[in-house]
């Protein structure tokens, strides 16, 4: 970590349970003393102390070390509104199903925001490619049960598209992508979602799956 346990998180969050550095204290076998010196940062709890320290306060070990405390307003499990990290460093990609603490290569990632959303509505999928090369949107053809992704797009070393995915409400599907690689993928199609591609400079885009018509039978009498 960039960063260890700061004293200002040590008391906000012993503050928001009630406790007094007392109880505390006493809870993590030590003295009021040392939870003094610690919320006014003239002392650090020991490694052994983290885990032990942030069951104390309620949070988990990651919250206790960002400062952040995070709330989960996701436990309906809709993938739809998944995030995806970045690491800057070594490229590692990280999907998770709501807001976390994601930390990669000792920095704290920021979540990816969709770079061409429109007051967070994301744009149906473009009915043609693009011409132009730095366009960042894939197109989007689903046949034969499967949903087929291209893009136009520079795969040099220094600027390329990282990764593509499509994700449904209960499933998610990726493909990670390299320098020198066709900017393309293809995923079985689950039916709407919403398909995403990272542009190492340019960021997150996006665009929603396009309406597959069904085909109507007619029964014979």
């Amino acid at each position: 970590m960039t960063s260890y346990i700061s004293g200002a998180s040590i008391r906000a969050l012993r503050e928001r349970t009630g406790m007094t550095q007392r109880h505390l204290a006493d809870r993590l076998g030590i003295t009021d003393k040392a939870v003094s010196k610690w919320e006014t940062d003239r002392g650090l709890p020991d490694i052994t102390l983290v885990e032990p320290l942030a069951c104390a306060l309620g949070v988990s070990v990651a919250e206790l070390l960002s400062g952040e405390q995070i709330v989960n307003a996701n436990r309906a499990g809709n993938l739809l509104r998944a995030k995806f990290y970045v690491c800057p460093l070594c490229g590692n990609v990280i999907h998770a199903t709501g807001e976390a603490s994601i930390s990669c290569c000792g920095i704290a990632l920021p979540v990816l925001e969709v770079e061409n959303a429109v007051d967070g509505r994301i744009p149906a999928a473009p009915e043609s490619a693009a011409a132009d090369p730095s366009a960042h949107v894939p197109r989007v053809e689903v046949a034969d049960g499967e949903v087929y992704l291209t893009m136009e797009h520079p795969m040099g070393k220094d600027h390329f598209i990282s990764f593509m995915a499509y994700v449904t409400t209960d499933q998610v599907f990726f493909r990670k992508l390299y320098p020198e690689q066709t900017a393309d993928a293809h995923f079985p199609y689950r039916g709407l979602g919403t398909i995403f591609a990272y542009c190492n400079r340019h960021g997150l885009f996006a665009c929603r799956t396009p309406r597959v018509q069904r085909k109507s039978t007619v029964q014979l009498v």
